[in-house]
């Protein structure tokens, strides 16, 4: 059992990275002729339905991994270190890493949590050091292919409350000595439960929050 009783829970996209980690692998894929300009269309429309308000988190979630149906994730693993440095490394949030060093030199649990796939994400975790790891995981069939689907829940808003609750119990910890960091409206589930929540370059409606309960508001640099 580990020992650490504070716990410090960060958000990847737009948080500790300052871009979103499904852009860029797009982009990754794309660039390596890994993705078919038909697929590239499909997810430019949903994006733009999702910034409208008009496609829901889960949908835009679906819509984005039916591109690894009938693939092998064996195939993007070996790509994914890669992808990490070339990719999202330059990307790090230099105060956000900070943070993650004030956190280590406390003796914290580093926590890293986000809706992001597992295989994008462990070279993350790998470089800077988190101890614990809560994302987005795909399904396999039973043909050992993927089935273009997530392991459901999505790690997104309430999941992000629930998996944080069931680490808190697995890890004997204090959430009112926690920290989060989060930058969108839907990490409010995470940033409510803890007693030193922070908002990084946050959305307005977060900001407008973050406000009101005089949370601290940073800045990547």
């Amino acid at each position: 059992m580990n020992t650490k009783k504070v716990a410090a829970f960060f958000d990847f996209d737009q948080t500790l990275i300052e871009v979103e980690t499904g852009r860029m692998a797009m982009e990754w894929m794309r660039d390596n002729r890994m993705i078919l300009p038909g697929f590239m269309l499909k997810v430019l429309t949903a994006n733009v339905l999702y910034k409208l308000g008009l496609l829901s988190d889960e949908r835009m979630v679906r819509v984005m991994l039916t591109f690894y149906k009938g693939k092998k994730l064996e195939d993007f693993r070996k790509g994914s270190e890669k992808f990490y440095r070339e990719y999202l490394q330059p990307y790090l949030a230099p105060a956000i890493l900070s943070r993650v060093e004030f956190h280590r030199e406390r003796g914290h649990l580093l926590v890293l949590i986000s809706a992001s796939l597992r295989y994008l994400l462990e070279p993350v975790m790998n470089d800077l050091g988190f101890d614990v790891l809560l994302c987005t995981d795909l399904e396999e069939g039973e043909n050992g292919l993927l089935t273009g689907r997530p392991i459901w829940p999505v790690c997104i808003k309430d999941h992000k409350k629930s998996v944080t609750l069931k680490i808190a119990r697995e890890y004997g910890l204090n959430l009112e000595q926690a920290y989060a960091y989060g930058d969108s409206h839907s990490d409010l589930p995470l940033l409510e439960l803890v007693g030193h929540p922070h908002a990084v370059e946050p959305s307005p409606l977060l900001e407008k929050i973050a406000r009101q309960r005089e949370w601290p508001i940073l800045s990547y640099r």
